[in-house]
């Protein structure tokens, strides 16, 4: 399936262990995972506070039962292996990976440019738009896939 990143996306979950995470509703004030659509892939980051354990990874979200799975850790507290998460309450929200952002420029919206894919596991860079006028957005899951 595919990538989906999206804004304001934040649950809790007292899932233990190193499997996937049942997820326990929006917090206040955000979006719940059901925005990432069933069986879609997101970057995800989860944080014990209690317990001072963070993970971020790509996760797949599961309507049913409403989990997210951890198919691949990033980084995270333990040296960037997979947590074995206590029952405490967790934080669980969608993030954008720093090593997967795309950041060619610190000139961001540069009139009459847009952000090109370079191809897999290359960097983005900006060239100029035909016709010129105001960028488009990019459109980066396709980027994002080939550079995982």
């Amino acid at each position: 399936m595919a990538l989906v990143l999206k804004d304001r996306v934040k649950e809790t979950s007292v899932t233990a262990g190193t499997g996937a995470l049942t997820l326990a509703g929006a917090a206040s004030g955000f979006q719940s995972f059901s925005v990432i659509g069933d069986g879609n892939t997101t970057f995800y980051a989860i944080v014990d506070s209690t317990a001072g354990t963070w993970e971020v990874g790509v996760g797949t979200y599961t309507s049913a039962g409403t989990s997210l799975s951890r198919n691949t850790v990033l980084e995270s507290s333990s040296g960037g292996g997979l947590i074995n998460f206590s029952s405490n309450s967790k934080d669980v929200f969608v993030t954008y990976p720093a090593e997967y952002a795309v950041v060619a420029s610190n000139n961001f919206g540069t009139a009459g440019q847009v952000l090109t894919s370079n191809g897999a596991n290359v960097a983005a860079s900006w060239q100029a738009a035909s016709g010129g006028g105001t960028p488009p957005k990019a459109k980066l899951d396709t980027w994002m896939i080939g550079a995982m």
